[in-house]
């Protein structure tokens, strides 16, 4: 399944949505024991034009109106199959000023006919006309995938709408698929996925997610008030600043286990938009897609461009169902080797250690201690390759070192190996040091503009992958990398932003193709190296969380939230992330104390705690550490390993959130089979003699028994060892917590006679 999943998102591969459906429904049986798989339904009623998907717990409708525009109906919590809906009529205008192109909410609608809401589609042609009417043509239903056919009221430009179901979440994967039948080319000048639209109303508040280097992942929320609101990043990659991810409520909604949530996200790594809108009758619109800002792609005839996937869902228990049901769609269906990827390893890396001063025997040392603790994984980082000694040089040439490594990497990973971990390596393999060997041969490689500066960052600029001998270069000095060395696992760093996009090799008019074919080609890297090298891993960092999607996520292991590794600023980084993503995916690393950010001192075993919450890794300095440092730290590695399934793949209850000047912070996680409860519980600082609040756990079964065991940490003496879930969710848990910068861990084990 995964190999049609991924084809599926290169360019050069148009597979249709259907295949993607057929996928989800042949896929295995979900993880809790006893469960079957459910399974999604998509009808058309040939009487009414109507189309009606049916999934787990979600009814979506829309149908074919009189002017042969796809109406949307209906989204929301999922209708008996007795309900039938009448025949998709246009709207009404308001005066003169809001036609019913406006008035009518359109599944997909291009920019004509007096549209003034944000349009999917814009296009200019030769000839200087921008007027696109789209219309009703055909469609195919195929197991759990339909596609819809539109054309222009006289143009050859034909857009094929693809839909997908999961049956077991009800999220929708959609897209758009554009093609140019005319005899010459025409510009793209917006190019959305989809349009989602929500019931009339103007009481609904909206969630998204906003940060920067160090601090990514804030949650946001604000009313949806007339007008327009736009998340998105012009940054060429996904970005820090917004995430594109959204969930929308009803006002005044303040539970987070129960109301209607509308959620979202796109699956693209360039630049992104998603928009809101709410229009003059009180329609709330949401489209997204490819940034229309500095857009412009040069289609020619017989050629075609298919946008980003853009997936929503809905669910009636809040936004903490909205995020588990996410964290499951990535973790069955986005992840390669879903719907069974593998666990995340315990992870050392030596960046803290010793910077760009690797060597042969200080890496050794370093793997040895790493590998007393129970270390799963050891990865070397930057510094290892041509005359990398600071972030000045180097970069491009990836090639050993031979001064630090003088029999190359092998003895290194032959070490690694033998002490029963497996072995990492960094890289950042779309960015050039302007000293370096690469640029010096090859300065028009990078994104310019002709006769203007080349700006940097980092000290660095950005190769210019939508360049194919610039692909092929990166493919094959990776695949070289790999082939020649027993490398397990790629960390693929990014360290800055596009500046001055400028493609000088192509025709006019082409140049700002740059922004679809870059991350494509990034894409088909990912791709092919996945398919040579079927063992080696891959995580997406991007100096921190700056590209993290569920585009990038479809080629990688794992990702990197944030440099920011303070173990209370990630209590509200781990929060946000978890709101979009799994964490199963989100790494977490216990660094030294005190750290760069905030020069706070953390006990080790409250940093180990805090990443423990995700996928755990050990960045700290190894050769600083005391005897009592490493049991600590083995004595918690074995505690996580423990726990690590019910963590990466379980359901995330936030029980107390770190935000709004909160004191306390709780997580909870109920395995897929119900039988392990984890609970995480911090607190800052205690104050005037308050006890910690008492925590009231979630998803457990009311008649079942548990037993409760403290990891780290203490509960309140007359807590009982073992009672009903009842008593866990209604009765709750005291803890003694007491102090600055304490944490405790539980684990709730149900006995193995209840079910």
């Amino acid at each position: 399944m995964s190999s049609i999943r991924n084809d599926s998102a290169a360019r050069c591969l148009r597979i249709p949505a259907f295949v993607f459906a057929i996928a989800i429904l042949c896929a295995p049986a979900a993880h809790a024991q006893g469960v079957q798989r459910s399974t999604a339904h998509i009808a058309y009623d040939s009487t009414t034009r109507i189309f009606r998907l049916d999934a787990a717990d979600t009814t979506c409708v829309f149908g074919i109106n009189e002017h042969q525009e796809i109406q949307s109906l209906y989204w929301g919590a999922r209708l008996p199959d007795s309900d039938r809906f009448a025949a998709a009529h246009s709207r009404p205008g308001l005066a003169s000023f809001d036609p019913p192109v406006d008035t009518t909410p359109q599944e997909y609608v291009a920019w004509g006919g007096g549209l003034y809401v944000e349009p999917d589609l814009k296009i200019t042609f030769p000839d200087g006309n921008r007027d696109l009417v789209l219309q009703y043509v055909s469609h195919r239903i195929n197991g759990n995938g339909l596609s819809i056919v539109m054309k222009d009221i006289s143009l050859d430009v034909y857009v094929e709408l693809q839909y997908a179901i999961d049956p077991e979440t009800g999220i929708i994967r959609r897209s758009a698929q554009i093609e140019n039948r005319t005899s010459g080319p025409f510009t793209i000048e917006q190019a959305f996925a989809a349009t989602w639209n929500l019931p009339r109303g103007n009481d609904y508040r909206l969630r998204y997610l906003t940060g920067r280097w160090a601090a990514e992942d804030t949650v946001q929320q604000q009313r949806i008030e007339p007008g327009k609101i736009v998340l998105e990043s012009r940054r060429g990659t996904t970005g820090a600043q917004n995430n594109p991810w959204f969930a929308v409520d009803r006002d005044g909604n303040s539970d987070p286990e129960h109301g209607s949530v509308w959620f979202g996200a796109l699956g693209w790594s360039g630049s992104w938009e998603i928009a809101l809108e709410q229009n003059q009758v009180q329609q709330v619109r949401i489209s997204g897609g490819f940034n229309s800002f500095d857009f412009g792609y040069l289609l020619a005839p017989g050629q075609s461009l298919e946008t980003p996937y853009f997936y929503a869902g809905y669910t009636d228990q809040g936004i903490g169902g909205a995020s588990r049901l996410l964290h499951r769609f990535e973790i069955d269906f986005i992840l390669p080797h879903a719907p069974h990827p593998a666990l995340r390893p315990v992870l050392y890396n030596s960046w803290e250690a010793t910077g760009f001063d690797v060597n042969e025997a200080g890496q050794m040392q370093l793997a040895e201690k790493a590998a007393s603790i129970g270390v799963e994984r050891f990865v070397m980082d930057d510094g290892w390759f041509g005359e990398r000694n600071t972030d000045h040089a180097g970069l491009g040439d990836w090639f050993v070192n031979p001064q630090k490594f003088p029999r190359g990497l092998g003895p290194l990973i032959d070490k690694v190996h033998s002490l029963g971990m497996s072995f990492g390596l960094w890289v950042e393999p779309e960015m050039v040091n302007p000293d370096s060997e690469l640029y010096r041969k090859h300065p028009d490689w990078v994104l310019n503009f002709p006769g203007r500066p080349r700006s940097e960052e980092r000290n660095q600029l950005v190769l210019n992958l939508a360049r194919p001998d610039v692909r092929a270069w990166v493919l094959s000095t990776l695949d070289q990398l790999l082939s020649d060395d027993k490398i397990d696992f790629l960390k693929w760093d990014y360290n800055r932003n596009w500046s001055e996009p400028g493609w000088p090799q192509v025709p006019p008019g082409q140049e700002k193709n740059v922004y679809v074919d870059f991350i494509r080609n990034y894409y088909g890297i990912l791709q092919e190296l996945r398919a040579k090298h079927p063992n080696v891993e891959i995580e997406s960092c991007s100096g921190g969380g700056g590209r993290v999607d569920l585009g990038v996520m479809r080629y990688t292991d794992e990702v990197w939230p944030s440099d920011n590794t303070d173990a209370y600023d990630r209590l509200h980084i781990q929060n946000g992330f978890t709101y979009a993503y799994t964490p199963g995916v989100m790494m977490a690393w216990v660094t030294d104390s005190p750290t760069w950010v905030n020069n706070r001192t953390l006990s080790l075993q409250y940093r180990f705690l805090s990443s423990m919450q995700g996928s755990l890794g050990v960045g700290a300095n190894l050769n600083k550490w005391t005897p009592e440092d490493f049991a600590t730290a083995k004595r918690m590695i074995e505690q996580y390993k423990s726990i690590r399934e019910t963590v990466q793949r379980g359901l995330l209850y936030r029980l107390i959130e770190p935000a709004n000047g909160s004191e306390q912070s709780a997580t909870e996680y109920v395995s897929r089979d119900g039988k392990q409860t984890v609970v995480f519980a911090f607190l800052h600082s205690s104050t005037e003699l308050y006890p910690y609040p008492r925590l009231f756990l979630r998803g457990l079964e009311p008649n079942a028994q548990y037993r409760l065991s403290a990891m780290d940490g203490k509960v309140s003496g007359d807590t009982p060892a073992e009672a009903s879930g009842a008593w866990w969710m209604h009765h709750g848990i005291d803890l003694d917590l007491i102090g600055d910068f304490q944490a405790a861990a539980l684990t709730l084990e149900r006995s193995t006679g209840d079910r």
